[in-house]
């Protein structure tokens, strides 16, 4: 009897067909509705400076698709609460960004307009965002179907050589501050500007420790590669680069060099992937050197007739066509980075709103989706896109708060006022 039970069980099965297989967009809906994304790197406060000079006064950020402005060449935002809704984006840090040719006494003013605004933009839609400052209030926030906004300063000069300010920009939420933009500060080398003669000098290791005993995440996007090592060696918790790419896919010294990747892993951070052509696409980087080169060479033929460069420019434009890439050229940047050192150690930083393209079929922050479902079909598990959508950045959050607590009592690092 029990042999008669086993072959109608196994006849029943093969009767009843395989089991269905869930399909790269239900494993790809599934991950984003148990662990919706955390993206590392957003401009929409630069937006609110540069359009609005930060005026919110009919300002609506249900909708922002209707913002651009073709007699001004500017285009539409790339951002708004539909959109972050319909890509699952369930927390967000927004870039406190002001301009690194400002002077440092110029650029903290600038940095705590940008948060201020940042701050007003959030309060004014209780229902939809949460301003927030640790990985408790991010998950609460999720429970309570609001997205997380947190506040990430990008660059140093943002602190005008101060560990004070530091202090006074953590009192006021900021959670993350990349230690340079595009220029060399005299205390941390860029990574494209002149070389230093060191990455981090003595005082910007202090910058490296106070921020840690704060509890404030160290950024190494836009760093050289010296400074990403040198900050390295002096880290003792979980380190980001918010939002850069891999440097053997895209040989942009915006990128992470396969020295500082290695680095990462032992030290427990992340990388969160952008959608820039030109820090993700080979193609897109040599395009634009070719145009530069170009555009050199009629400057130089042309010298005094700028209307003759214009003309030779907008030929070459329309015989070059721009390549931008797609999101299979974001997988390889994925893929990449997780082979070498573990799907543990990815993120995503779009960089929406700070960049003037982005990849086909990044257009806007409504796109994660389907960048999710590519990585499903590609074989990435659920758990693999649970981590890379937000728990990767959730961890490293933790890290970094479980070290400040720890080292609550030590006391501030201090440096001497120069005037």
């Amino acid at each position: 009897m029990r042999h008669a039970f086993i072959a109608a069980s196994t006849l029943s099965l093969l009767l009843a067909g395989p089991v269905c297989a869930k399909t790269p967009e239900q494993v790809a809906a599934a991950a984003l509705a148990a662990s919706p994304v955390f993206d590392g790197h957003n401009d929409v406060p630069e937006q609110l400076r540069d359009r609005r000079k930060n005026v919110l006064a009919g300002f609506d950020f249900n909708d922002t698709t209707g913002t651009a402005d073709p007699a001004k060449g500017v285009a539409a935002m790339h951002t708004d609460l539909a959109r972050l809704k319909a890509g699952k984006v369930g927390a967000q840090f927004w870039s406190v960004y002001v301009s690194a040719n400002l002077p440092e006494p110029q650029a903290v003013q600038a940095t705590l307009e940008q948060i201020d605004v940042m701050k007003r933009l959030i309060a004014r839609y209780p229902g939809q965002l949460q301003f927030c400052t640790d990985s408790a209030c991010v998950e609460g926030a999720w429970k309570q179907g609001r997205i997380a906004s947190l506040l990430g300063m990008e660059g140093g000069h943002s602190i005008g050589g101060s560990l004070a300010v530091l202090r006074q920009m953590h009192a006021l939420g900021a959670r993350y501050m990349t230690l340079t933009h595009f220029k060399n500060l005299a205390w941390a080398e860029s990574a494209t500007d002149v070389p230093m003669a060191q990455g981090l000098t003595p005082f910007g290791k202090d910058v490296v420790r106070e921020m840690q005993r704060l509890g404030i995440l160290v950024d190494l996007a836009h760093v050289s590669e010296k400074t990403m090592l040198d900050a390295m060696a002096v880290a003792q918790a979980p380190v980001i680069v918010s939002h850069s790419n891999a440097r053997a896919v895209n040989h942009h010294p915006r990128n992470v060099p396969d020295s500082a990747l290695d680095a990462i892993k032992a030290n427990g951070g992340i990388v969160m992937v952008n959608f820039y052509p030109a820090y993700v696409v080979e193609d897109t980087r040599q395009y634009n050197a070719r145009r530069a080169g170009e555009e050199a060479r009629l400057k130089s033929l042309g010298a005094g007739n700028p209307d003759a460069v214009k003309a030779g420019m907008a030929a070459w434009d329309k015989a070059n066509p721009l390549p931008i890439g797609s999101i299979a050229d974001v997988v390889a940047q994925i893929d990449y980075i997780a082979k070498r050192i573990g799907v543990d150690h990815v993120g995503l930083g779009g960089d929406m709103d700070g960049i003037e393209n982005t990849v086909q079929g990044m257009e806007d922050v409504s796109k994660y989706p389907a960048l999710f479902v590519e990585l499903a079909r590609r074989g990435y598990s659920q758990a693999d896109l649970e981590k890379i959508a937000s728990r990767n950045l959730l961890r490293v959050m933790k890290g970094a708060e479980a070290y400040a607590k720890a080292h609550a009592g030590d006391a501030p690092i201090e440096n001497p006022t120069t005037f």
